[in-house]
């Protein structure tokens, strides 16, 4: 299984659906792009085609001419970066068996961290495979929170409020996803949050990341991993080379 620890004393980079700030986000291009950079993993989304064949996209309204493929990705993944994490957020649901057995066809299950905000599939990913690395994605928009508009302070107060509740539900979360790790958005990561999760023996993987202040903040934290859509910023921020 992947290990999500924390590598010479700093977090791993994770590469938000490869690195967007230097090539087109979820393509085979966005993932050398990444690797060029020296990222830990390499992120990327997994939804239905519009005829059910699973793809390398956000959404259905993002696919475009140069999607890749699961198959396509895990082959590159496979051939291309033998030494690099997968990092797998799945935007669909029923369809977990599929994508666990294409991880052990191309020999990638021990390699792969495997996250989704819905419950059910956290769960039936960790219950398929022991070899795959589960995570259940905890998001801001939970409670619909915004920084921006007219609602800004009423939900600067619920931001307040969701990193007070957060490292409290990670305990049951965890229990009923039965996932080994969390990915919060980076706004509610606390030190309490980190910590909360590591006495339960959960990795605290932080998205997305692209702003240098937040990157010391979370990385001060104590978070385990960062999604960052520009895996640059480690270099100049935390003097990583």
């Amino acid at each position: 299984m992947i290990s999500l620890e924390r590598r010479d004393g700093r977090p791993l980079r994770i590469g938000h659906r490869g690195a967007p700030a230097l090539a087109p986000e979820n393509t085979l291009a966005s993932f050398r792009a990444a690797l060029d950079v020296g990222v830990d993993l390499v992120e990327f989304d997994v939804t239905e085609g519009a005829g059910g064949e699973l793809v390398v996209a956000h959404s259905r309204r993002e696919i475009v001419a140069d999607t890749p493929s699961l198959e396509e990705t895990l082959a590159f993944f496979a051939d291309e970066a033998p030494d690099v994490g997968l990092h797998l957020d799945l935007k669909l649901t029923r369809r977990e068996g599929e994508i666990v057995a294409a991880l052990r066809a191309a020999g990638l299950a021990k390699r792969s961290f495997v996250s989704s905000f819905f419950v059910a599939t956290a769960r039936a990913v960790a219950t398929l495979d022991g070899d795959v690395r589960t995570g259940i994605t905890v998001p801001r928009s939970i409670l619909g929170i915004s920084d921006e508009g007219r609602g800004a302070p009423v939900a600067r107060a619920g931001l307040v409020f969701l990193r007070s509740v957060t490292p409290i539900a990670l305990r049951p979360l965890l229990w009923a996803t039965r996932a080994h790790d969390v990915a919060v958005h980076h706004s509610i990561v606390t030190e309490w949050c980190v910590r909360a999760a590591h006495a339960r023996g959960a990795a605290v993987v932080a998205w997305t990341v692209d702003d240098p202040a937040e990157l010391r903040r979370v990385d001060a934290a104590g978070v385990d991993a960062v999604v960052t859509n520009d895996p640059r910023i480690f270099t100049s921020t935390l003097e990583i080379t």
